[in-house]
């Protein structure tokens, strides 16, 4: 999936990746290898955990197998700040908002593809109340899913209105994890046809919002005033 992104980046120079929320970095070191043995390139690598002994269990893989070109740091995920521009931003399970705060993290510095596979949506789940799907509401195990789905489905037009073509695609088959859904974007190029689109995304994410009847997000806050003022926040 993320070799499928690959003619999203820049052609020539170092891949800045960042990978938030990134556990035991299974993921890092994947990407790592893939852009750096299999694709050929120069690549550097942030990975974002909030656990220090499992920043420090990170670090000590890197430093025994010779990666100097990949860091990490000890961060929540709102609060990590990166020294220059974001080619790639994955996000692979970040609970609940955290995976809001790694999508307006990866919007703010424009990186060019965001991959994020969100995880324990809880955002919705206690205000989501819509009349006409009552007999949904009525039952928790369905009522969850709705409140994910819908979730994810704001995610996604919220990308396309901050400049991104955006897919929800399945990330891995049911069998293996039911938190499979993967968000992916890609920058548009600026111009004429972004801004149409963007306008569009915008009065469908109005619609949308108005419908579930929510008054805001995290994601809209953590994006800030130019979205807020897009989708009318």
């Amino acid at each position: 999936l993320v070799d499928d992104c690959v003619e999203g980046l820049p052609e020539e120079g170092v891949l800045q990746v960042v990978d938030f929320g990134c556990g035991k970095s299974y993921l890092t070191f994947a990407v790592h290898h893939l852009l750096k043995e299999l694709r050929g390139r120069e690549v550097r690598i942030a990975g974002v955990e909030r656990e220090a002994d499992v920043v420090a269990d990170c670090r000590g893989v890197a430093e025994r197998m010779g990666l100097e070109e990949i860091e990490f740091h000890q961060s929540e995920i709102a609060d990590f700040a990166h020294d220059g521009p974001v080619d790639l931003a994955v996000s692979l399970h970040a609970c609940d908002t955290a995976t809001d705060d790694a999508l307006a993290r990866a919007v703010g510095w424009q990186a060019g593809v965001i991959l994020a596979v969100p995880c324990c949506q809880h955002e919705f789940a206690d205000g989501l109340a819509i009349d006409d799907l009552a007999a949904v509401h009525r039952h928790g195990i369905l009522h969850e899913r709705l409140a994910a789905l819908v979730t994810d489905a704001l995610r996604a037009e919220a990308l396309e209105v901050c400049g991104y073509r955006t897919r929800v695609v399945e990330f891995i088959d049911l069998e293996h994890t039911a938190k499979n859904v993967l968000l992916r974007a890609v920058r548009r190029e600026p111009g004429a046809a972004d801004q149409r689109r963007r306008v569009e995304r915008a009065e469908a994410y109005r619609g949308l919002r108005g419908m579930l009847g929510v008054e805001t997000t995290r994601l809209e806050q953590q994006l800030g005033p130019e979205f807020l003022e897009r989708v009318g926040g």
